[in-house]
């Protein structure tokens, strides 16, 4: 048997078994999800497409992201997250989405919203739960932990008996 030695073999073994596809919704990532999972061959059997919606308008345009969702609880929300993967999932043939928006630094935060806070959406077959995680260190430590967070919150969600509680 292969031993699956990466989250995004993981990911790809898990979505595969199922037939299903991937659209993620990145913000503070910038599209670093969608380059860890097409760095692996043969990515077009279970990953669609991804969105990178850095700008609240792109949100709206992109995703569907309510601007009043954004106008009342800020960009770097559980709303938001959870809105931006619903938004992967219905303008993509993919039956699961992620949406990632934080704030990567080292500018940016705030006493409510520090540097490091990222909120996670995940959508797995009509399925809607979120997280919200505060990772330390530098703009690209904070960008590496989101990326790998997304994909293991991915990978317990569509496992056998994974998590899905919203």
């Amino acid at each position: 048997m292969e031993v699956l030695v990466t989250p995004v073999e993981q990911l790809a073994a898990l979505l595969r078994e199922r037939g299903w596809m991937l659209a993620t919704a990145e913000s503070c990532t910038g599209g670093l999800v969608a380059g860890a999972c097409t760095e692996l061959s043969g990515s077009s059997d279970w990953f669609d497409r991804g969105f990178v919606s850095y700008s609240n308008a792109a949100k709206t345009e992109m995703l569907g992201v309510d601007a009043a969702l954004i106008a009342a609880h800020g960009a770097v929300s559980e709303p938001v997250a959870r809105a931006l993967a619903v938004g992967a999932v219905q303008r993509s043939k993919a039956q699961v989405g992620v949406g990632i928006t934080g704030i990567a630094g080292p500018t940016g935060g705030s006493p409510e919203k520090p540097v490091g806070l990222v909120w996670f959406g995940f959508s797995v077959d009509g399925q809607l739960s979120s997280e919200m995680r505060r990772f330390g260190g530098d703009r690209a430590a904070v960008r590496a932990a989101a990326v790998r967070h997304a994909l293991e919150g991915l990978i317990a969600r569509i496992a056998p008996g994974g998590k899905t509680s919203p």
